[in-house]
C-alpha cells in the first residue's frame, strides 16, 4: 500500500546543531503550536469514539490501549491516571505495550514487529465483545497494533486507532479512526515530539469525555477522585466546604468518614 508517512518526512529545519539554545526552543515551541489545531480537525472522529466507548462501557465494557515505544507508553500513561483522578477501577481503562511493563523503561527489540503478542496479550485480559480497543500508534505500520485490531475485529470487538498518518493501514484497519494529521517532526522522524503531543492530546480527551459521560465529575470538580495523598485529602476537602456550609474541620471529618467527596455531599443533604 502506498500512502505518505508525514511523520517521516524530512524537517522543515536544518542545521540543528548550529542553533542557539534560544533558537532550538523556540523553533520546537512554534512546530509545536501546530497540534492543537491539527487536534482540532480530528474532532468529529475523537467524537465518534468517545461515544461508542461510552456505550460499550455503560454495558459493562472496558477500554484498551495497545500500542509500542512511546504510543505504547502515552496509553499506559492515560489508563493509570484514571482510578485516582475518577475513582473508578484499575480494570475499567488498561495500557498495554509491546514487549510487556519492561519495555515501560527500555526498548524492547523488535517488540513492535510481533504479529501474535497483541492479541495474546488482549486474552490475558479475557477481552470480550463489550470492550473497546483503541490501536495507538504514530506513523500506521506498527505490526503489533495492526495485527492485535485485525484479530479484534475477527472476534466483534470494536476497535479505534490514533495515529498521525492520513491512508495508514492502522487507520484502515480501525473501525473509529482517528488521524491526527501533524506533518514532519522538528527533529526528523522523532515522532515523541509533535505525534506524541497530538497523541496525549487526544488521550485526554476521549478518557476525560468518557469520566464526564459516566457521571464521574459533578459541575467541574473530581468528586471520586482517589485520596492518595494530603493534597488530594485538601482538595476534597475545599470540594465539600464549596457545596455545603460546613467549617473545613468538619468537611475533614465527613471525607474521612465517608472516603469521596461525593459520598461525603450526599450524605450530608440526606440527614
Amino acid at each position: 500500500m502506498n500512502f505518505t508517512k508525514t511523520t517521516e518526512q524530512s524537517s522543515k529545519h536544518d542545521n540543528l546543531e548550529k542553533m542557539s539554545v534560544a533558537d532550538l526552543l523556540s523553533n520546537i515551541n512554534n512546530e509545536d503550536k501546530t497540534v492543537p489545531l491539527a487536534v482540532e480537525k480530528a474532532l468529529p472522529q475523537i467524537e465518534l469514539l468517545v461515544s461508542k466507548v461510552v456505550e460499550k462501557m455503560k454495558l459493562g465494557g472496558r477500554l484498551f490501549y495497545i500500542g509500542a515505544g512511546t504510543s505504547g507508553r502515552l496509553g499506559i500513561v492515560d489508563a493509570s491516571e484514571c482510578p485516582p483522578t475518577f475513582g473508578v477501577p484499575f480494570e475499567l481503562v488498561n495500557g498495554i505495550i509491546a514487549g510487556g511493563d519492561k519495555a515501560i523503561r527500555r526498548a524492547v527489540e523488535n517488540a513492535e514487529d510481533n504479529t501474535t503478542q497483541a492479541w495474546s496479550d488482549l486474552l490475558e485480559h479475557s477481552i470480550n465483545e463489550n470492550d473497546v480497543v483503541i490501536g495507538i500508534a504514530a506513523s500506521g505500520t506498527t505490526p503489533y497494533v495492526i495485527a492485535g485490531l485485525e484479530r479484534c475485529n475477527e472476534n466483534n470487538i470494536t476497535t479505534g486507532c490514533i495515529t498521525c498518518n492520513e491512508g495508514s493501514p492502522l487507520a484502515l484497519t480501525s473501525q473509529y479512526p482517528v488521524v491526527v494529521v501533524v506533518g514532519p517532526e522538528f527533529v526528523t522522524g522523532s515522532s515523541r515530539m509533535k505525534a506524541g503531543t497530538a497523541q496525549k492530546l487526544v488521550l485526554n480527551m476521549i478518557s476525560t469525555a468518557t469520566m464526564i459521560q459516566l457521571g464521574k465529575v459533578k459541575g467541574n470538580k473530581m468528586v471520586d477522585m482517589q485520596l492518595s495523598n494530603d493534597k488530594l485529602v485538601d482538595r476534597g476537602v475545599k470540594m465539600i466546604m464549596g457545596e455545603i456550609p460546613i467549617s473545613y474541620e468538619k468537611a475533614s471529618e465527613l471525607l474521612k468518614q465517608h472516603g469521596s467527596v461525593r459520598n461525603a455531599v450526599d450524605n450530608w443533604k440526606n440527614n
